[in-house]
C-alpha cells in the first residue's frame, strides 16, 4: 500500500498547546500555521511530508470515543526520528531536557546507529537517531 496524500500527520494530545509549541520551537521545529487553531492545535513540521498535530486534551477528546492514555503510567508509542549526525542527536536530547523534557533512556551506540531518547512535556516518548547508512550496508 502506498500513501497518496501530500503529507502524513499524526495527532498527540497535550495539556497546554502553547507550552508544547514553545518546547518544540525550542528544539528547532517549525510550525505550519495553515493547520493551527488557537488554543486547540498546532502543527509541527517534521519533514517534507510529515507533520505532528499537538492537540489540546479537551479537543482531542472530541475526536474519539476512547479514553486517552495516561502517559505517566503507560506508553502508547515511541516517535522515532533520524538526524544527520550523532552530535545532532545529542543536541536535540540535551535541548529537550533543558526545556523541561526528561531523558527516556541512556544513549546507545550500535556502530551503524546511534540512539538516544527523551520524553516531552506531555509524556510522549521520542527516539532520536543517527543512522550511518554506509556502515549499515556493510
Amino acid at each position: 500500500m502506498a500513501l497518496t496524500s501530500a503529507f502524513t500527520s499524526f495527532n498527540l494530545p497535550v495539556k497546554n498547546v502553547e507550552q508544547s509549541k514553545d518546547f518544540f520551537t525550542g528544539l528547532g521545529f517549525e510550525f505550519n500555521p495553515q493547520f493551527s487553531q488557537k488554543d486547540k492545535s498546532e502543527s509541527i513540521v517534521i519533514g517534507a511530508n510529515l507533520q505532528v498535530m499537538l492537540i489540546s486534551q479537551e479537543f482531542f477528546n472530541t475526536l474519539t470515543q476512547k479514553e486517552t492514555v495516561d502517559t505517566d503510567k503507560y506508553a502508547q508509542m515511541t516517535i522515532a526520528l533520524a538526524f544527520e549526525s550523532r552530535e545532532k542527536v545529542d543536541e536535540i536530547v540535551n535541548t529537550a531536557v533543558s526545556l523541561g523534557g526528561k531523558i527516556h533512556e541512556d544513549p546507545e551506540n550500535y556502530g551503524f546507529m546511534y540512539h538516544w531518547g527523551f520524553v516531552d512535556l506531555d509524556g510522549h516518548m521520542w527516539a532520536i537517531n543517527y543512522i550511518n547508512t554506509d556502515a549499515a550496508q556493510g
